[in-house]
Formats: C-alpha cells, structure tokens, sequence
C-alpha cells in the first residue's frame, strides 16, 4: 500500500474535533456484525478520540468499554473527559452518543508505547499455527455470513483448520478459535488496530456450535507494544458459560512473536 495513500482502516475511524473535549464521527456500515456496528471497530473510533487529546500520550494502554446499546452506521457523538494527565501516561473517560443515546462508556489510559523498556519476561506462548496459506480463509465463507457479517471483508482473515470444523458443522467443542488476521487492503497494523483486531474474529462460541451472534456487555483491552509489519496471529478462548454470559479470552501476538495485545469481554450466550 502507498504511504500516500490513506487506509480504510483510518478513513473509517476519523474523527472531527468540535471542541477541546467533543468530536464527531462517521461510523461506516461496511464494520457491521448482525446488524450492529462491531464492538472492536468502535474501539478504534474511540482511540482515534483519545490519541488526539495529548500528543505525548498517542497509545492506548488499557481500555475498559461497556457497550450500552447497538450502534448504527451514521452519525455519532464522542465526548471524553480529562481523570488525570502525567508525565508519561494520562487517563480519559469516553463516552459514544447517537440520537442523544450513549451507546459505550469507557476508561482509558493512554501513553507512548515505543518509550517503554523493552526487556520482556513472560511463560505466554505464541498459537501453534500452520502458515497462513494453509488455513482456511474467512473470505471464502458463504454469501449469507458476508451479507450477516460485512466486517470480514474488510480483513485478510485465515483461521488454523484444527478450529474451523464450525465452518463445515463440526465444531471442536473445545472452546477455541485461533488464526491469522491482518487488513485486506495491506495496511500495516498499528496500536489502534490491534484494539480492533481483538474483536473482529468470529465468536469462540462457534468452536461449540452456538451460531448465532454474541453481543459484547464488556470488553478490556490492553495493548502490550507496538506491532511489527505483517501478519498478527490470534488465539481466542472461553472457559467459563453460567448465567447466560460467557467470557472470551484474546491474544494476539506479532510477526516477530511478541505479545502485543490481550483482551477479555463478558457477551450474552448466544441462542441456539
């Protein structure tokens, strides 16, 4: 992709600054999920806001966001408020409005991940993937799920065929998705992609042969790093169903096996 060239990533996500602490947005139809404007792609409306408040701090850290009610394509209404700006980290609340609705509500710390030290100490370990040229590509789903899911397009989705059986009605029963994501159109990811990319693969739920689509109640989001050039990989998990309520567990690690983004969301349990 042309460094010229602005990506849809970033089109879609733009944000226009009315005031010292308001801005609008345009949210795009082409980010839907059954219906509703996806929960991950808000997230990057949402750190589009944040990361124009102070230069010093352009990265989301962490990002706790409760999803009150669906959002439409067109018009919406971001506020934030200032909690408490340091020297290296400042942290926001957030609030997305539609027709006067607010649709999330979030708290957010944000900083500068390429000032951080870079020694790392972790036991995590990166999926266990075939390359991406031998999974199976979210692409070639059928017309009915693109029709139900648009936002697919808009990646280069390939999910490791030992958690694909749902494809072809024959979930694992294991409770677990992983694959390959990066975007369609080649744009390299980025800190504010990551926080989309953490809620833009199918529902775990459908490795245990529940199809229909999971609303989001809550969603955590922590960014670790900044991501190298190339393919992110991803491992979705859930462990937990009570209540009517599942929580889904998501890493995703970068080309040069770095841990760059966690997340956890509460979603309702979906019917059937």
């Amino acid at each position: 992709m042309s460094q010229s060239t602005v990506s849809e990533f970033s089109q879609a996500t733009a944000v226009t600054r009315q005031g010292d602490h308001s801005f609008t947005a345009e949210l795009d139809a082409g980010w839907k999920v059954a219906g509703a404007i996806n929960g991950g792609y808000l997230l990057g409306v949402a750190g589009r806001a944040l990361r124009a408040l102070h230069p010093s701090t352009p990265d989301p850290l962490v990002i706790s966001t409760f999803y009150l009610g669906p959002s439409k394509e067109g018009p919406v209404d971001i506020t934030t408020r200032t909690l408490r700006e340091g020297r290296s980290t400042a942290s926001y609340g957030i609030e997305l409005s539609q027709n006067g609705a607010p649709t999330i509500s979030a708290m957010a710390t944000m900083g500068n991940l390429g000032e951080l030290p870079d020694d790392v100490g972790t036991t995590a370990t990166p999926p266990q993937l075939p390359p991406p040229e031998e999974c199976v590509g979210v692409a070639e789903a059928s017309e009915d799920f693109k029709k139900a899911a648009p936002l697919i397009e808009r990646f280069d989705m390939r999910l490791d065929p030992a958690t694909a059986g749902f494809a072809v009605g024959k979930p694992s029963g294991r409770g677990v998705l992983q694959g390959w994501i990066r975007f369609i159109d080649g744009t390299e990811p980025d800190p504010l992609s990551l926080l989309t990319f953490l809620d833009s693969f199918p529902p775990v739920m459908f490795d245990l042969g529940r199809f229909n689509w999971a609303p989001t109640m809550e969603l955590t989001a922590h960014v670790r790093a900044l991501p190298a050039p190339g393919w992110i990989s991803a491992r979705l998990s859930t462990r937990n169903i009570a209540g009517g309520m599942f929580e889904e567990d998501c890493e995703l690690w970068d080309s040069a096996g770095r841990l760059v983004a966690q997340s956890r969301q509460l979603a309702r349990q979906p019917r059937g």
